[in-house]
């Protein structure tokens, strides 16, 4: 346990039902009795763990408020540390106060994550399940909260754990190995040594591949919606948004920048962005929305191509058609209309007739961008790595496997197969915070807010 006790206010700022100061440490009831009475006229070291007095947060003379404080006995706690948590009214200033006097009774103020980061030190949860604690607070969509829920769980560390097993015990075959090396070891036996290795190597990339999937789930996928000025682009936004997003009318070229919108598609959250209408243009103003609206075709992860089908398409029409990725999504646009566009030209792409006019062919869109967005996705329920750190760690891990393979292909001794294996092994327990410096930890933490 830390030999300092730490307080801060652990509920989100503004107003509310209530605001929690959260006080950790060694004297963290010592310091929470100076400052809390309770009406009952006992003090809150007479009690068992998990119980809780009705009272007021007082300051010499001065009442703050009326407060709920409860007690968590070491190390049946979040932070493994005897902990208070008082509950007084949900407002800023009161809840600032409060605080304040805590403080004055001898905690000191908590640094970004410290609450966490005692719990893992503490031995309470594992460095990769501290940092889906953040990933939980800030999940944007209910696959993203399942799947930071799982890493919280140890669904991450589970399957790291498993490889880690593996290599332990290749590790010390080569530990043997080393003192007897005219003995013949099962596990050093080549074509078990090989199996194993392509085992973890197999293991290692699914766990990779996961990175950058669950990296869009939880930070929303880049979606731009281009096309020619007035074929439509912004009625399309504010359907999609189910709100007046961007500016509609009938004149050509009404949005010059690009709008932004975060919406919510059947578990995807999609950042919308109606770009300018892509044309040729000597207009210097125009020119320039133009020219962010192609960067911006060419950087998104997604792309919604909207196209005019009452009218021919024109060399605009076909030189944005040169221009789309291979998994942009056609909408074909006024539908209500006679068409009068050849539309073989979108052979091998992914169309949908829509009338932004009508609102009809909404749901098939819907329907095609999350199957575009999740073929190929992860399932909720799988492992995955959720931070540029376990991704760095996970790699790491990867090439040492790759160089004890390539190692054994080339007949190198077993010593040097070892010393990749060490290296793997290393990077994994990195990965778990089994085996991890001062300044990884502080890294991670520093990245919390304050109060958790």
């Amino acid at each position: 346990m830390s030999e300092k006790t730490v307080a801060a206010i652990s509920t989100a700022p503004g107003e509310g039902g209530i605001a929690v100061i959260r006080i950790s440490g060694d004297t963290a009831i010592d310091v929470a009795d100076k400052c809390f009475k309770s009406f009952s006229g006992k003090t809150l070291s007479t009690l068992k763990g998990y119980t809780a007095l009705y009272g007021q947060v007082f300051f010499e003379n001065t009442v703050i408020d009326d407060a709920v404080a409860l007690v968590f006995l070491a190390p049946k706690s979040f932070t493994g540390e005897n902990t208070v948590e008082i509950s007084v009214h949900g407002g800023r200033l009161v809840a600032l106060e409060a605080l304040r006097v805590v403080l004055n009774c001898g905690a000191a103020l908590a640094e970004n994550g410290e609450f966490t980061k005692r719990a893992f030190l503490n031995g309470k949860l594992d460095l990769a399940s501290a940092e889906s604690i953040m990933e939980i607070i800030s999940a944007k969509n209910e696959t993203a909260l399942k799947i930071s829920r799982n890493a919280k769980n140890g669904r991450i560390s589970k399957e790291i754990g498993k490889i880690i097993d593996k290599l332990l015990e290749l590790a010390a075959s080569f530990s043997v190995y080393s003192d007897y090396p005219d003995e013949e070891i099962e596990n050093l036996n080549p074509e078990t040594f090989k199996n194993t290795l392509s085992e973890i190597k197999a293991t290692l990339k699914r766990l990779l591949d996961t990175y950058d999937t669950g990296k869009v789930i939880r930070e929303g996928i880049d979606c731009s919606i281009v096309g020619k000025p007035n074929v439509g682009k912004s009625s399309l936004m504010n359907i999609l948004c189910k709100t007046d997003r961007s500016i509609v009318t009938d004149v050509a070229g009404t949005t010059r920048d690009i709008v932004e919108s975060t919406v919510l598609l059947d578990g995807i959250t999609l950042i919308l962005s109606d770009t300018a209408g892509i044309h040729k243009t000597e207009d210097i103003v125009e020119k320039a929305g133009v020219d962010r609206s192609i960067k911006r075709l060419k950087n998104s992860s997604l792309v919604i191509a909207v196209f005019d089908i009452s009218r021919p398409f024109d060399n605009d029409d076909l030189s944005l058609i040169d221009e789309l990725p291979v998994n942009a999504i056609i909408v074909l646009n006024k539908n209500d209309l006679t068409c009068a566009a050849d539309l073989s030209v979108f052979k091998d792409k992914k169309t949908v007739m829509f009338s932004a006019k009508e609102n009809s062919g909404i749901k098939e869109l819907s329907k095609m961008i999350t199957d575009t967005v999740k073929s190929g996705s992860i399932s909720e329920n799988d492992a995955v790595l959720i931070s540029e750190r376990q991704r760095n760690c996970a790699n790491r891990a990867y090439l040492s496997i790759c160089e004890a393979e390539n190692a054994m292909n080339i007949g190198v001794t077993l010593d040097a197969v070892g010393v990749c294996i060490d290296d793997c092994l290393a990077a994994l327990l990195e990965l778990t915070g089994k085996r991890v410096t001062n300044e990884v930890t502080d890294e991670v933490f520093k990245r919390f807010c304050v109060g958790k």
